[in-house]
């Protein structure tokens, strides 16, 4: 199955730049989680509505490819869309785009396993793995 692609827009702030300028690497992994909630929140299922219902997404992989830096002030786009969705995980793509530049400035993925309120692996939810299957990109 091919999912959509959900984009987010924000502005880099100074808080999120090093010494040098550029945005501190450990961000982008923020800016994935942001990416990845957005996707969720327009599928009409929200991260705090999984977590009521006792079920967390453990972040299990997580990897990050830099490939230009972001700097303070500057607009960028957060594209995530889901990759893969098994029974008790999920895997979550994401490309970083500079947007006046149209440049690719970071691309990852988080695997995510589903577990109870306890730790103990279980599987998705169905009613989640239900909303994952009809997001709205816009």
């Amino acid at each position: 199955m091919s999912y959509p692609v959900v984009s987010i827009h924000l502005r880099v702030r100074y808080a999120e730049t090093d010494q040098m300028g550029v945005v501190y690497y450990a961000n982008y992994l923020v800016w994935f989680e942001m990416g990845r909630a957005e996707y969720c929140r327009r599928t009409g299922f929200s991260y705090a509505a999984l977590e009521e219902a006792g079920f967390r997404l453990m972040v299990a992989d997580a990897h990050c490819r830099y490939k230009a830096p972001a700097r303070y002030d500057e607009t960028i786009r957060i594209e995530t869309t889901l990759r893969e969705l098994k029974k008790k995980t999920l895997v979550f793509d994401y490309r970083i785009i500079h947007d006046d530049r149209d440049q690719l400035l970071a691309q990852g993925y988080t695997k995510h396993v589903c577990t109870n309120d306890t730790g103990k692996l279980v599987r998705l939810p169905e009613n989640f793995v239900e909303c994952l299957s009809r997001v709205d990109p816009h």
